[in-house]
């Protein structure tokens, strides 16, 4: 594999990484999560793979492609096309060339994949590629006797990036012009010298690194070097920064916690398919995650499936659903349907240009859980404009009459509240409170107005687009036992289930402590806030407010009680504020401090003790406010 090129990082990200290495609470005075390519809003359009998988060809695409135009989607919004695992025929050899099948994609015959992407382009669309980390892909690893698979020798099936990413790179975006790559992770995790594959004389070895279904077992570093160096050689072959990094490492390896600054999507759990428990595994391993996705990096649960199974036209409460939660979640709204024969009932659905705004909204805050049990969740959205958007979600089986507060929308009880139901279009309005009828599977859309409860200003709960976790103070990553766990995984009921695989528990939240419980400091509860674990780095973008207010303090659910923690605020670098060593049972402290001016804001936890991973901290009531 070829060894990551620090020396081409710019010298400024280079010094910042050394230093964080040496003191990552130490203040960098920049936003580090991942602000490279082009995805200052979650990305939209439609790839091959849920209605096709490796059976894809050039009329299926374009075909997909001309639907988007014609129906009106592209106008929308909706402008990638993006072919999966399957395109590829052979690497050449000795040059290492890549060659697309011809008998699919027949524009390629000549020129490589250009003719087919300069058709994508002249429908004013964008065009997306497939790789894999490893040598070969997951289609080459789990689809057992495919006839497209990649044909020839051992080395020239070898289609994947390793050991050829400067070359691939190159290949795909500056001489064929493709504007996004999605990169699988099958090949560091399937071709071990034990496996099947690599034991018929097929396939060679290649030591796993990455283990789904145990963080423990996942060399998280070696995956890291290699979406470093196909950064390197994607910033020199974009130039101009166009282009989209989609992360497919299916939530292993703690990718939820650190794919955030590495590329410009990040899977957080695996495949989806197309029946509703599948649904909620994948939603849940985003749902508690808002504060690890922001304009330029974002959570992302797979493609949308609306158009087969539980999600297709005989469905449209699911699908519905479907739709709406993933634009809460500000995930990418990538159809996988054949859309040239796609009802016009679920097209209706993509097309809903209310819910597509909240989704492509440009203050890029992902939905907070205000309400979070078993059947029923409460998300809501702050927006740029100042108004918000809501959803209640019913994940069961009976119809609920749901309660939806001022408090949980964080605006005045005594103001007049305005609901528009975003499928409907009907308007209504409640003070204080109102009860909501939801369906089973149904989930309650609308955009909300009203008189905000924090006048001259906004929580940083409230903002998660603005607020990074570059340190969350989780030294041990653990399964997150939060995420539904499906019964329909990929071998049936085979074997003893699933277990909890998703790592990023105990990570940073807002309006919550890392491990779910209510922010509570001395006995006082708080309901905004970030919950952090000690030893941690808020990065805070300030959008021109003059003050920082919050309680800071040792959270009550803290199981240590005996080491104190610092909290300390910087600006643009500069310390300017600084609490007393708090510890757990100690009433909150108040930190009021002038960020006016201020561009980073950057919000440190330390442990008097050092690491400590059960010492969750809380930045209770934590504002940006216009005062003086």
């Amino acid at each position: 594999m070829q060894k990551p090129r620090l020396a081409l990082i710019p010298l400024l990200f280079a010094a910042a990484l050394s230093h964080a290495a040496t003191d990552p609470l130490a203040p960098t005075a920049r936003w580090s999560a991942y602000t490279a390519g082009h995805a200052g809003t979650p990305p939209m359009g439609w790839s091959s793979w849920n209605a096709f998988g490796t059976d894809i060809d050039e009329a299926k695409v374009l075909g997909a492609a001309q639907r988007l135009v014609d129906s009106g989607l592209a106008a929308k919004g909706y402008r990638y096309v993006n072919i999966d695992d399957g395109w590829a025929l052979r690497r050449n050899q000795p040059d290492g060339h890549l060659i697309p099948r011809p008998d699919r994609f027949p524009s390629a015959v000549d020129g490589g994949f250009r003719p087919f992407t300069d058709k994508i382009h002249a429908m004013g669309l964008k065009a997306g590629i497939y790789s894999d980390l490893g040598r070969n892909t997951c289609s080459q690893a789990y689809g057992g006797d495919d006839p497209n698979l990649p044909k020839g020798s051992v080395l020239e099936r070898e289609v994947g990036l390793y050991g050829h990413i400067d070359q691939d790179i190159g290949l795909f975006f500056r001489d064929w012009g493709f504007d996004f790559i999605k990169v699988d992770g099958c090949g560091l995790r399937a071709y071990g010298a034990d496996s099947p594959k690599v034991k018929t004389g097929n396939y060679r070895a290649l030591k796993p690194v990455l283990d789904l279904e145990s963080v423990a077992r996942s060399d998280i570093p070696a995956v890291q070097a290699e979406f470093t160096q196909i950064n390197e050689a994607l910033k020199r072959s974009n130039p101009d920064g166009d282009y989209l990094l989609s992360l497919c490492v299916w939530g292993s390896a703690d990718v939820r916690a650190w794919g955030k600054n590495f590329g410009n999507l990040s899977r957080t759990s695996d495949d989806i398919r197309p029946n509703w428990p599948r649904l909620l595994s994948n939603y849940d391993s985003a749902a508690r995650r808002e504060l690890y996705g922001h304009p330029g990096s974002w959570n992302d649960p797979d493609m949308l499936y609306i158009g087969a199974g539980d999600f297709d036209a005989n469905h449209l409460t699911e699908a519905k659903s479907h739709f709406a939660l993933w634009a809460m979640l500000n995930s990418p709204l990538m159809t996988g349907a054949d859309l040239r024969t796609t009802p016009q009932a679920l097209m209706d659905i993509f097309g809903n240009a209310d819910i597509i705004a909240l989704n492509q909204d440009p203050a890029g805050n992902q939905a907070v859980l205000a309400y979070d049990a078993d059947d029923v969740q409460i998300l809501v959205k702050t927006l740029a404009s100042g108004d918000k958007a809501v959803a209640i979600f019913n994940r069961g089986l009976a119809a609920i009459d749901a309660d939806l507060t001022a408090e949980h929308l964080k605006l005045r009880k005594d103001g007049k509240i305005t609901l528009t139901d975003l499928w409907s279009k009907e308007a209504s309005s409640f003070t204080n409170e109102t009860k909501v009828k939801v369906a089973p599977r149904e989930t309650r859309i609308f955009r909300v107005q009203g008189a905000r409860a924090l006048a001259d200003g906004l929580y940083l709960s409230e903002q998660p687009g603005s607020v990074n976790p570059a340190v969350d103070g989780v030294t041990k990553p653990t399964a997150d036992p939060t995420v539904f766990r499906s019964s329909f995984g990929w071998s049936g009921t085979k074997g003893g289930g699933e277990r909890p695989m998703y790592a990023g528990f105990g990570g940073a939240r807002a309006d919550s402590t890392p491990y779910g419980q209510w922010l509570q400091i001395g006995g006082k509860r708080y309901d905004a806030g970030i919950g952090i674990l000690a030893n941690s780095r808020l990065e805070v973008r300030n959008h021109d407010y003059r003050r920082l207010e919050t309680k800071v303090g040792v959270d009550d659910s803290a199981q240590d009680r005996k080491n104190g923690v610092t909290f300390l605020v910087y600006g643009d670098g500069k310390l300017l504020a600084k609490s007393r060593a708090l510890r757990w049972g100690q009433p909150a402290q108040a930190l009021s401090v002038d960020v006016g001016g201020v561009k980073l804001i950057e919000l440190v936890a330390k442990s008097t003790g050092g690491a400590n991973e059960q010492l969750p901290v809380t930045w209770g009531d934590a504002a940006l406010t216009s005062a003086r």
